[in-house]
């Protein structure tokens, strides 16, 4: 009886440590952004794949080009992607036959290439196609599943659809970072000129003559 009696407050004890930690363990889906700014914001990611040919003093020779051609075709050039080439000779003819082909499919060359792994030695060139991916990470989330919100704060998944969205639609994902240089100064130098030359137009009543007035009455 004394044994039973003696281990019931830890029992007891252990009965209430229990009960906080389940407690604690609900409170812990709770949400804490109590801003309408969203915690999940897309991330580009950047990957380049790299094609090595032989080069010669005439740049590349016809099979060579029919490489890189077919290696643009496998990698589904698109709208976005980026393309450069380092050759240790910087052969103008080379850099012209590689901008030939990406020309085909509405694409320019790169000033500065991307580093790469390894080194590309003389009589070789390399041309680097870098690919950006926009993704929005730990969407869909649901982990604030807590009725009690104190603060008022938006639920954990807010955000993940329209910029997950965003992420998947956005032609170039590097627009996500930096944008797209418009052509604002083209516009307005447009629109001043049409706003000049209309300025500058002499009136219609300028000439000078006599206005006839119209009257009601009779002759």
């Amino acid at each position: 009886m004394t044994s039973l009696i003696r281990s019931a407050p830890k029992i007891a004890g252990a009965a209430l440590a229990l009960s906080l930690g389940l407690t604690l363990a609900g409170c812990g889906g709770i949400a804490t952004n109590g801003t309408l700014d969203s915690v999940h914001q897309p991330v580009v990611e950047k990957v380049n794949y790299t094609l090595d040919v032989n080069t010669g003093p005439g740049g590349l020779s016809v099979p060579e080009q029919r490489r890189i051609d077919g290696w643009f075709d496998a990698m589904d050039l698109r709208y976005g992607d980026r393309i450069a080439i380092d050759d240790p000779l910087g052969s103008e003819a080379t850099r012209a036959a590689v901008a030939s082909i990406a020309a085909r499919r509405g694409l320019i060359l790169s000033d500065t290439p991307p580093p790469t792994q390894g080194y590309v030695t003389a009589g070789n060139a390399r041309v680097i196609v870098t690919r950006a991916k926009a993704s929005v990470p730990e969407c869909p989330n649901w982990s604030s599943r807590n009725d009690f919100n104190p603060r008022n704060a938006t639920s954990s998944n807010f955000g993940c659809a329209v910029n997950s969205n965003i992420a998947a639609m956005v032609a170039n994902p590097e627009h996500l970072l930096k944008g797209e240089k418009g052509e604002s100064d083209t516009v307005l130098m447009g629109s001043n000129k049409a706003i000049g030359a209309f300025r500058n137009k002499e009136l219609s009543g300028a000439g000078g003559g006599t206005v006839k007035a119209n009257s009601s009455k009779g002759d």
